[in-house]
């Protein structure tokens, strides 16, 4: 009778463990990079700003909330296109039109507001969610920049 329980009692278990093993890439595959992120230049390494990734009607958009450098704070997007031309860069819509790709988020535009020049983008999610690699490019991926941003929630 001990025997007969204990086998119950492993079966249930290797029965949840294995539940479990199976819902991990379901957890990964629905990782997204809806949240708050600090922005790092890939030139000097150092932080730049706060932006908000939101899922909005389907898309991702990212939004500057915050501008680290206190001289920069109530500049403007002087050399940016379009209806973006000359707003502050603080609540600058800088990331549009991104859609997941598999484990990628691609198919959308990001804006450089030092620059005012727009670029395609891929979003890819490193460490679990806890970086997300920004490269933004024109024509081929190969050919464009790379920053690692980090998660702040």
């Amino acid at each position: 009778m001990a025997t007969r329980i204990a086998r119950g009692v492993l079966a249930r278990a290797g029965a949840l463990v294995l539940g479990l093993l199976l819902a991990l890439p379901l957890a990964a595959q629905q990782a997204t990079p809806v949240g708050l992120w600090q922005s790092v230049s890939d030139v000097d390494g150092k932080p730049k700003a706060f932006i908000r990734i939101r899922e909005v009607q389907g898309e991702f958009v990212g939004v500057i909330e915050q501008v680290i450098n206190p001289e920069k704070r109530d500049a403007r997007c002087v050399d940016c296109p379009g209806e973006r031309r000359d707003q502050p860069i603080v609540g600058l819509t800088i990331i549009t039109g991104m859609h997941r790709d598999g484990e990628r988020f691609t198919g959308g535009k990001i804006l450089d507001p030092d620059t005012g020049k727009l670029y395609s983008c891929i979003l890819t999610l490193i460490e679990g969610g806890t970086r997300l690699q920004v490269r933004g490019f024109i024509g081929f991926s190969l050919l464009g920049r790379t920053q690692t941003w980090l998660r702040q929630e």
